[in-house]
């Protein structure tokens, strides 16, 4: 059950998203627009969740993907639907606010 938790909000092994960022990956914020306007990392992208199923064909899947919202829970499914549309490299960093500490 712990390590289910862990996976959903972002916990497990350690990522490097600053390194991941410097070759080309993706921010995705799922946060609500209102939420990503009050502040986000450095070169996130806002898709918020609900909006997220009708955007993937708008997301160019050439590299790693970084979801992020305000705890990991709206991140955790972000990933899962990215992942069911074929995405094979979806990270979810969690919260936006420690994300932001990684990568600026």
């Amino acid at each position: 059950m712990i390590d289910l938790l862990k996976k959903m909000l972002g916990g497990g092994p350690k990522v490097d998203y600053a390194q991941l960022v410097k070759d080309g990956a993706v921010i995705i914020d799922v946060r609500t627009v209102g939420e990503f306007n009050g502040g986000h990392a450095k070169g996130a992208i806002n898709i918020p969740l609900d909006k997220l199923e009708g955007s993937i064909k708008k997301i160019k899947n050439k590299g790693p993907i970084i979801v992020c919202c305000a705890s990991g829970m709206r991140s955790g499914s972000a990933k899962s639907i990215l992942k069911s549309h074929g995405f094979t490299e979806v990270y979810n960093a969690g919260s936006w606010y420690n994300l932001r500490s990684h990568v600026g």
